[in-house]
Formats: C-alpha cells, sequence, structure tokens
C-alpha cells in the first residue's frame, strides 16, 4: 500500500521507527472492511463513489469523471515511457504474470491517506485518481504496488500474514521509497548516518503502510516490521539495487533487467 508521507513522534528505541501521528489507527474500529483497509478504497467492489454537494459547491469534488481519464492517461505514458514500470512490468511477465493495463489498474478515488494501493483478491493495482494526479506519482505509485504484485506472484504471500505484509511492505519502501533527501523529509536522516538513515527511513514508511491498512495496534506492527527486517531489507529482486534519487539508477536498473532473464523491450 501507499500511504502518504506522515510526520513522527518520539520516545522509541533507536533503530525502531516512531509511531506517526498521522496514520489510520484501525486497532478500535470494527468490521472486516476496516480490519483489512478496504474502507481506504471506496470503488473497490464495483461501487461508485458519491461526492457530497457541499464539496461540489466548493470546488473541492464533482471532477471525478475527468480525474480518472487524467489518471489513466499518466498510467498508459508510465507504461509507455518509465524505466521502472516498464523493469517491473518486465519482471512479472517472465514470473507467469503479465499484466494487461486495462484489467489490472484502476483509477479510483480513495481515502485521502493513501495514493494508490494492491488489491491481492481482484488482483489489481489501484492507483488514487484525487492523490496521484501527475505522471511523476503515478509512476511512483505504480512501480511500489507492482512490487507487491510481484511478490504476490512469487512468493504465497498472504496478505492477511502481517509478518508477510510488513515484509513487501519494507521490499517496496526499500526499492522504490528512501533515499537521503526522503529521510531528511521524515526526520530519519543526518550525513552522519546515511546507511542508518536508510534503513529507518525504510522502517518508517512500511510501519506507516502496515498501519495505514491493517487493524493492530502500533506496537505489534513495529514488532512484525523488526522481525522481518533483516531478510527482507536486503532482498532487491527484482529491480536489483536500491534507486537513489536524482540518479541514473532507474535507467541502470532498467538496461540489467535481461541479466535477470526479464525481457525489457
Amino acid at each position: 500500500m501507499t500511504s502518504k508521507a506522515a510526520e513522527t513522534a518520539d520516545g522509541k528505541t533507536p533503530h525502531s521507527p516512531p509511531i506517526p501521528n498521522a496514520v489510520i489507527d484501525r486497532s478500535d474500529r470494527e468490521g472486516d472492511e476496516k480490519q483489512w483497509g478496504y474502507d481506504l478504497y471506496p470503488e473497490r467492489r464495483g461501487e461508485k463513489y458519491k461526492p457530497s454537494w457541499g464539496r461540489v459547491l466548493l470546488g473541492m469534488e464533482g471532477t471525478e469523471s475527468l480525474d480518472k481519464i487524467k489518471c489513466e492517461r499518466n498510467v498508459y505514458a508510465c507504461v509507455k515511457k518509465s524505466p521502472m514500470v516498464k523493469l517491473m512490468m518486465a519482471a512479472l511477465k517472465s514470473s507467469g504474470c503479465e499484466i494487461d493495463i486495462r484489467r489490472h489498474i484502476a483509477c479510483e478515488v480513495c481515502d485521502t491517506s493513501v495514493s494508490g494501493g494492491y488489491d491481492p483478491v481482484l488482483n489489481q493495482v489501484v492507483v488514487c485518481q484525487n492523490i496521484a494526479r501527475n505522471e511523476g506519482i503515478v509512476q511512483g505509485v505504480l512501480t511500489h504496488e507492482m512490487i507487491h504484485m510481484f511478490d504476490y506472484c512469487n512468493n504465497n504471500l498472504d496478505f492477511k500474514n502481517i509478518d508477510h505484509l510488513a515484509c513487501t511492505e519494507i521490499r517496496a519502501a526499500n526499492l522504490t521509497h528512501c533515499s537521503f533527501l526522503s529521510a531528511c523529509t521524515q526526520g530519519d536522516a543526518s550525513p552522519f548516518k546515511i546507511k542508518q538513515a536508510h534503513q529507518d527511513c525504510v522502517k518508517t514508511k512500511a510501519l506507516n503502510s502496515v498501519l495505514a491498512v491493517r487493524k493492530v495496534t502500533p506496537e505489534e506492527a513495529i514488532a512484525a516490521v523488526e522481525r522481518v527486517f533483516p531478510k527482507c531489507y536486503n532482498d532487491l529482486e527484482p529491480i536489483g539495487r536500491r534507486i537513489r534519487r536524482n540518479s541514473k539508477d532507474m535507467y541502470k536498473a532498467y538496461m540489467e533487467g535481461p541479466m535477470y532473464g526479464y525481457d525489457v523491450d
């Protein structure tokens, strides 16, 4: 799941991610939809999002059809041009899980706490059209969620197992989200501890994502992240490297795809 950046609280051990202030804590909520995060995606299962008249009059809602068209155009542009999206699609195809963008990618209205998601029941990537409004954000959402799809295809991933969920969120944050600059914005970095800062960034991002879609306490989520972190942090498949911001790493990873058996264009 792709969660939006959140500020963090203090009071945890040095190498454990702090409990975030701005995530959805489901530990005191009822119902299967909220327990498994489907309430964040109101258009899942064929439902139609209904904007409120008040927000329409204020100009805050009411452009859902136009937003969907723009989102789908951005998805198509990423599929054609983004080295990361093309690499992930090639890796999925090589694993026997080829993507049909009309079937496996959906633009929908979501809760404002998330920018995308992966639905393992329908095997679909969700791009939140009301949040991911430009091509760059859509590229990040697609790559992040395709890592979850790749894990589900190759590793018998059980999203109801919190350790499995924590692992795939660690991998997605590690491969696509965290860099020195993003660690700085989360408050995890200093120039004197770059390696540790990256690991802390990954833990914080994974923790946010687990808490956003599961009815668990922050302590339970932290424990799951810590249990699986060493193994999952060092698993770089299928990208093969951690992508640094403002570098050529995306293109290098794409060009290295055939070394891993991926048929890139």
